[in-house]
């Protein structure tokens, strides 16, 4: 057994630096790379292909960067696993083989293939068996959409990735395994964990949200982003696991980037709903995790609770859901807002009217766009953007898209087309359904060589649990009498996800008294008054004061999030920013706690 072992995430999506595999490798030892492909629209875009090409449908750019480090993990003893291989797992293994008999390494290379997410082919059967697929938000039956459905796979945990480890692979692929199932199995593998060692299993579910997104826990997307010495050569996240379900995060040396607790904190809340983390293989207990900062960009990481995972899995499925167009035109001043409502107007009128489409946005980008604006100088130029979503394709083709370009003729003065645009296309839209299945309803299979290995699937006892903190250890709001406004981000940090069309927001506080004041003063009505217009749904808070944090969830507020959402923003990246913006009146004695002054 390895103690420790050092895990090296070199990517958060597909699409991602092509070049961080080899730098993960060639900077400093490691014992485990792992990379995440897969998100839910990606998966239809895979089935896609398959469909015109069956040896296609897994992520290719997998292949470049394994052709980089491939020989240099053999040699070093470094095992690789992905779920690149998508919707055909096979398919890769097969490009992944090629590769190593092109590099003359084929005889030291042996790929296991994780098998079972797929379903898209059994859904009739399972139906027919019993499995609703209700969609979780809105318990409408799958039939309703059973003819456009494109992909259908069931989020499976650590288990077989561990089972392709004992076989014998030194390169793994999966189709969608969770995303923190990539860092879990190393764990469970190395150290022996059982099944139901909830505590450690739920330690790894932590390493793997910590490190899933790649550069986001090393200084990207961070809100101090002032403070990150260089984004140069940005390092991405190592996991150092002890056998105990202790950790260490960091990154190698002499990368840009930094490893704080605050970085680590805002992106253990991204994407987060529930503080109790509901995972395959466990229930990971966000409410129970201790942050300390070990030293330079090392943060160690202790005291993850877990319990028994849900008694079924999730499934993402995809489907058909008509089809968008975008058009833009540049507008500049002066008088650049009147400009770009006039001719929103009067494109409007050529195309029939925003009533005649199934959903019609009008947007100013750099005004507008992404929230209401944080001033009241009015910009020197905008891009307006207009919208459609509708299930005729030719209505968007013939009607819609020919009248944008002919306004920079027709209209105001100081417009202009881009150059990469002109007339809008319509292009189909996927959407998304989340459902739940039962788990003997998944044949899991794992091949390695000659080999395959069926595995169980057994329903396990699921107890969601309590919370654990409670706020009675709070300290007091300090006073002096005398008030002063600041902005929200002088106070607290924030980063903000999606999860279809909800959005969250994770606020952290900057120090405990300020802590306090947020439990006591940043409500959900407060979040909901802010984004009037923005939000639809209701706005959710949860508590998690051992990071000193609240999660807010924003239900509709991505137009449907995806590929189905016309907003710019379709996953709400820049709401955190928003919420921060927002000026707020405290006392000056707590504005001193996070080092301000009047």
């Amino acid at each position: 057994m390895k103690d420790p072992i050092i895990i090296a995430n070199c990517g958060g999506f597909w699409g991602d630096d092509p070049t961080a595999a080899r730098r993960q490798v060639e900077g400093g030892p490691i014992d485990y790379l792992v990379m995440d492909y897969l998100a839910e629209v990606t998966m239809a875009i895979l089935q896609k292909q398959r469909l015109k090409n069956p040896e296609a449908g897994f992520a290719t750019d997998f292949l470049t960067q394994l052709r980089d480090v491939l020989p240099t993990c053999v040699a070093g003893g470094i095992k690789v696993i992905s779920n690149a291989g998508g919707v055909n797992p096979l398919a890769c293994r097969a490009a992944v083989e090629a590769l190593a008999q092109e590099l003359g390494i084929s005889d030291k290379v042996k790929v296991g293939v994780v098998l079972g997410d797929d379903i898209f082919s059994d859904l009739n059967e399972l139906t027919q068996n019993g499995e609703p697929f209700l969609h979780m938000e809105t318990d409408r039956p799958l039939q309703d959409v059973r003819s456009e459905v494109l992909s259908a796979n069931v989020y499976l945990g650590a288990d077989p990735v561990v089972q392709a480890l004992k076989m014998g692979a030194n390169v793994v692929i999966s189709g969608r395994v969770t995303d923190t199932a990539v860092t879990l199995a190393p764990m469970i593998h190395e150290f022996g964990w059982s099944s139901t060692d909830w505590d450690r299993l739920a330690s790894g579910i932590v390493a793997g949200h910590i490190i899933e997104c790649g550069t986001q826990c090393t200084g990207g997307n961070f809100t101090d982003w002032q403070k990150v010495p260089s984004f140069k050569n940005m390092g991405y996240p190592l996991i150092k696991a002890s056998p105990d379900g202790t950790f260490v995060v960091s990154k190698h040396p002499q990368t840009g980037g930094m490893v704080t607790v605050h970085t680590i904190t805002e992106q253990l809340l991204y994407e987060m709903g529930s503080p109790i983390y509901i995972a395959p293989d466990c229930t990971a207990r966000f409410d129970s995790i201790q942050l300390s900062q070990k030293g330079p960009d090392e943060v160690q990481v202790t005291g993850i609770r877990g319990g028994p995972p849900p008694e079924k899995l999730k499934v993402s499925l995809s489907f058909n859901q008509g089809y968008r167009a975008f058009g833009r035109l540049m507008i500049s001043g002066p008088d650049v807002l009147e400009k770009s409502k006039t001719v929103a107007k009067a494109f409007w009128e050529s195309v029939g009217g925003e009533e005649s489409y199934e959903h019609a946005v009008t947007q100013q980008v750099g005004w507008d766009s992404c929230h209401p604006s944080l001033t009241q100088v009015e910009p020197g130029e905008l891009l307006l953007q207009v919208a459609v979503r509708d299930s005729d394709k030719n209505k968007i083709n013939n009607l819609f898209a020919p009248q944008l370009v002919p306004k920079v003729l027709s209209t105001v003065p100081g417009i202009t087309y881009l150059g990469d645009q002109g007339r809008p296309r319509a292009s189909g839209v996927v959407g998304y359904w989340p459902a739940l299945i039962s788990r003997t309803g998944v044949q899991i299979r794992v091949v390695a060589g000659d080999e395959t290995v069926l595995l169980p699937n057994l329903t396990p006892p699921f107890e969601p649990g309590k919370p654990f903190s409670s706020q009675s250890d709070l300290p007091p709001v300090p006073t002096s009498g005398k008030r002063v406004k600041v902005p929200l981000s002088r106070l607290c940090l924030a980063r903000s996800g999606d999860k279809g069309d909800t959005c969250n927001i994770g606020v952290i506080a900057r120090s405990k008294e300020v802590h306090t004041w947020i439990t006591e003063n940043l409500t959900a009505e407060f979040v909901k008054a802010r984004f009037a217009g923005v939000c639809q749904g209701k706005v959710e808070r949860f508590e998690v004061p051992n990071l000193m944090s609240l999660n807010f969830l924003l239900h509709q507020s991505l137009g449907g999030g995806g590929t189905l959402s016309l907003l710019l923003d379709a996953q709400g990246k820049t709401y955190a920013q928003y919420l921060l913006a927002s000026e707020v009146e405290v006392d000056e004695a707590l504005a001193a706690t996070v080092g301000l002054s009047a």
